[in-house]
């Protein structure tokens, strides 16, 4: 018997509109100026079921007490501001159109030692009190960031509390090395800023509280290969072969027909 149009529209969820829809590989609607788009366009987004290490599970939180801000207030602002909240050295580049279900986000960066990193996340879901960034292959962690907001009381004392959580596996290998002599504390200082500085946005000046936990210290390694993906290897590449492109540059061009 053939199902009623009703019927089809009572089964998919009411927030199916929030969600990104399923695709093998994700794409930039457009590439903002002065952006490196390397390591995302083509490339599948991955969570920490696909990633190599050990399985965190981090979380950050900042109560904006004395502020009257609602999480819609909190995760309005920090979806248009979400570049200017992190710290220097990290430039975020925001979908043209706005986090917003499906739309890709590229990152230029830098890890430890000061190799260059150009990579990106995707916008896996996003609504009024929150929205959830998913990485892209070879970024240095497989999994979500999910950011939100929320009315909590503590001590009798009612305030809205912002929050970043993150789920997450070193990539590959040699990320999971990197993870471990400084990776992590370079993460968690990224979100910390983050969270400080979305306090600040309202007036607030707070301590963020930051709870790490190992949820499984056995790596996956089936997943090793990803280190064919790793982007800080690919983009340090890149730069260093930048004289190459350059020379080769006139040689390059498409010839037109007499």
């Amino acid at each position: 018997m053939t199902e009623s149009r009703e019927q089809r529209a009572s089964q998919i969820p009411r927030d199916a509109a929030n969600w990104a829809t399923q695709t093998d590989a994700v794409r930039l609607s457009a590439v903002p100026t002065g952006a490196r788009n390397l390591n995302v366009e083509g490339k599948q987004a991955v969570g920490p079921l696909q990633g190599f290490g050990p399985m965190w599970q981090k979380t950050y939180r900042v109560r904006l007490q004395g502020s009257d801000a609602t999480p819609k207030d909190v995760i309005a602002a920090w979806k248009e501001n979400f570049p200017k909240f992190w710290p220097p050295g990290n430039t975020f580049y925001a979908p043209l159109t706005g986090i917003a279900p499906g739309e890709a986000a590229l990152i230029n960066s830098s890890l430890p030692g000061g190799m260059p990193l150009s990579t990106g996340v995707m916008v896996l879901y996003a609504d009024d009190e929150s929205f959830t960034l998913m990485t892209t292959q070879g970024h240095p962690f497989s999994g979500w960031v999910t950011f939100s907001a929320t009315v909590e009381s503590e001590g009798g004392m009612t305030c809205t509390v912002a929050q970043a959580q993150v789920l997450m596996r070193a990539n590959d290998p040699l990320y999971a090395v990197g993870m471990r002599f400084g990776g992590h504390k370079q993460e968690d200082r990224i979100w910390e800023w983050t969270l400080a500085s979305v306090a600040k946005h309202f007036g607030v000046e707070a301590q963020v509280d930051t709870n790490c936990q190992c949820v499984d210290r056995r790596p996956q390694w089936r997943r090793a290969g990803n280190i064919w993906y790793n982007a800080g290897i690919r983009s340090g590449m890149y730069v260093m072969t930048t004289p190459v492109r350059f020379v080769a540059r006139p040689f390059s061009r498409p010839r037109t027909g007499a």
